[in-house]
């Protein structure tokens, strides 16, 4: 009987790695709430196209228009002459700035051509339009 009763001092032969484990995914459910809470922005229902160039560059400028009509350049509420002034200032600086304009689906049309033509009157050329890609 005494053979059959293992010993507690033997040492083990292997590590349990199961605490190790879950320590590692509580790390990346924190890690992936903390990543989706950060971005931020403005939700729009964008319009659909059947591709959609990228200009997604870090010096991009993002006027985003909503379809009560709030104008947002990058995530800053503007107005059109605020708008105006900012981007000059943004021009001055960069004279090859891209700026891609994010124009909800409800919005009125001549709201978007009025920022269209702001962004002309400053000297921008590299203008985008972001629409949906057309799922099929």
């Amino acid at each position: 009987m005494a053979a059959d009763v293992k010993d507690d001092a033997e040492p083990y032969d292997d590590i349990n790695i199961t605490p190790m484990v879950d320590l590692t995914l509580v790390l990346l459910i924190i890690f992936i709430i903390m990543t989706t809470a950060a971005i931020q922005g403005v939700t729009i229902n964008l319009p659909k196209a059947s591709s959609q160039p990228s200009l997604a560059e870090s010096k991009t400028k993002a006027i985003t228009i909503t379809a009560d009509g709030t104008i947002y350049l990058d995530t800053y509420p503007v107005s059109m002459s605020e708008l105006q002034s900012r981007l000059g200032g943004y021009y001055a600086a960069d004279p090859s700035l891209p700026v891609v304009i994010r124009g909800d689906a409800m919005v009125q049309y001549q709201l978007v051509m009025d920022v269209l033509d702001l962004v002309g009157k400053v000297g921008i050329s590299q203008v985008g339009l972001v629409t949906q890609k057309l799922v099929k």
